[in-house]
């Protein structure tokens, strides 16, 4: 678990597709100072507030590879984890299958199937070296997150079909309104659903 700094923190703006920054891939932390420290906290604030349980960096527009994640449920304390450059060194070839959300695809949701668990490496705030193996809702939500910083969705883990209605829905709003971002309102709990974790709310 990670503690939060005492620094003040923003809400920011998350990007909807088909935002093109949403397609490209991230570049490695370099500097862990404190410019980094208050992206993290402005991350944690905003999945929080979204309510979501994960959040990319490139879903607020910062092209480095960094994510947030949190599952733990409603009435729970939170355990804020933030992954630096982390990268999957093994999966296992058993599956497990949840239904997703996205906070860059609002309102959708879909299952799909992922490795059941999972080793990643990854730096922590203070650049050091880190290793964690995770399962279930937590396997998936990191590998989730991992993807964005890859400049992959979870619909491309879903049929051709489903993904281009999908996608063609957010161009035509794209056409129609311009460009789609949102700020989600004051902090709120992590998502949960009630009824266990089979859908993940949005990450």
């Amino acid at each position: 678990m990670e503690a939060y700094l005492a620094v003040a923190m923003t809400i920011r703006p998350i990007l909807v597709i088909p935002d093109e920054k949403l397609r490209q891939q991230t570049e490695l932390v370099t500097a862990f100072d404190a410019e980094l420290q208050t992206l993290i906290e402005d991350m944690f604030e905003t999945m929080y507030a979204a309510p979501g349980i994960g959040l990319a960096a490139p879903q607020i527009g910062v092209m480095k590879r960094l994510c947030v994640v949190d599952v733990s449920k409603r009435d729970d304390e939170e355990v804020p984890m933030a992954l630096i450059n982390p990268q999957i060194t093994w999966s296992s070839e058993e599956t497990s299958l949840y239904e997703e959300g996205c906070l860059s695809i609002p309102d959708y949701y879909e299952e799909v199937e992922r490795p059941a668990k999972i080793r990643v490496s990854y730096q922590d705030r203070a650049g050091k070296a880190q290793e964690i193996e995770a399962d279930g809702v937590l396997a998936t939500c990191i590998q989730h997150e991992i993807d964005h910083l890859d400049g992959v969705l979870f619909i491309d883990h879903i049929s051709k079909l489903k993904r281009d209605m999908v996608w063609k829905k957010y161009v035509k709003l794209l056409k129609r309104d311009g460009p789609q971002t949102y700020t989600p309102k004051p902090k709120m709990p992590p998502a949960d659903d009630g009824d266990g974790v089979e859908n993940l709310g949005e990450l």
